[in-house]
């Protein structure tokens, strides 16, 4: 069974930074796109971040230069640096990845269970 598991979320201040891990596990094949969303309460899921299988990353405007999206192809894992952290980042972030299963002839999208990130005043 493919999954994803998110950890690294928590409490931090204003201006603090954390760094969110996703790792995915199972019999995966390949791992094509990976995504980082997030969902503050009562606004719509929003896309944050995202890198292709070859490294090419995109940014949502409002955390262009404070978040980086990275990856460890060898240990199937998306990393999110967040610095500089600001209240309106609160949020439970997601991460998403297009993983095609052994037993699969085309990649699928799974989703992990998400980690809460609040920040302080």
């Amino acid at each position: 069974q493919v999954q994803l598991v998110e950890s690294g979320g928590g409490l931090v201040q204003a201006g603090g930074s954390l760094r969110l891990s996703c790792v995915a596990s199972g019999r995966i094949f390949s791992i094509n796109q990976m995504d980082w969303y997030r969902q503050a309460p009562g606004k719509e899921r929003e896309a944050v971040a995202s890198i292709t299988s070859g490294g090419s990353t995109t940014y949502a405007d409002s955390v262009k230069g404070r978040f980086t999206i990275s990856r460890d192809n060898a240990k199937n894992t998306v990393y999110l640096q967040m610095n500089s952290l600001k209240v309106e980042d609160t949020a439970v972030y997601s991460c998403k990845g297009l993983m095609r299963p052994i037993v699969a002839t085309r990649p699928y999208d799974y989703w992990g269970q998400g980690t809460q990130v609040t920040v302080s005043s």
